[in-house]
């Protein structure tokens, strides 16, 4: 994995010394399309049957997701929503406009983590 070091200012301490830090170096986008075209090629499924399987879970964990369900995928992770709202004095004095912001919290599985940790890093220049 490539990285690059960029110079920013620590936010809490604005006049602070600048630092380096690293950031990954992102190659580009991978789509659905050649998503399929990949998983394809290493399967017995043609590219537009995996390309459905993609759409339809696409499509699904959404739903899940908003009817209170953690999504969990396998080695990859689960995904499950966080919610942040404004605080009141007393329950009856909430409502649903007190409701903020709504994540998406993905967590990997312990295998993926294990991935991770294999990751040869490289400096890009």
């Amino acid at each position: 994995m490539k990285y690059r070091l960029i110079q920013k200012a620590n936010p809490r301490e604005l006049k602070s010394q600048r630092k380096w830090y690293v950031r990954p170096v992102k190659t580009g986008t991978v789509t659905n399309k050649q998503l399929s075209k990949d998983i394809a090629a290493k399967s017995s499924l043609t590219k537009g049957a995996v390309m459905n399987v993609i759409e339809n879970m696409v499509n699904e964990i959404p739903r899940y997701l908003v009817e209170g369900y953690s999504v969990n995928l396998s080695d990859l992770g689960t995904l499950r929503l966080s919610l942040s709202s404004e605080g009141t004095d007393t329950p009856d004095k909430f409502s649903s406009e007190n409701i903020k912001n709504v994540r998406v919290i993905f967590t990997p599985s312990p295998e993926f983590k294990r991935t991770l940790l294999n990751v040869e890093y490289e400096r890009d220049e």
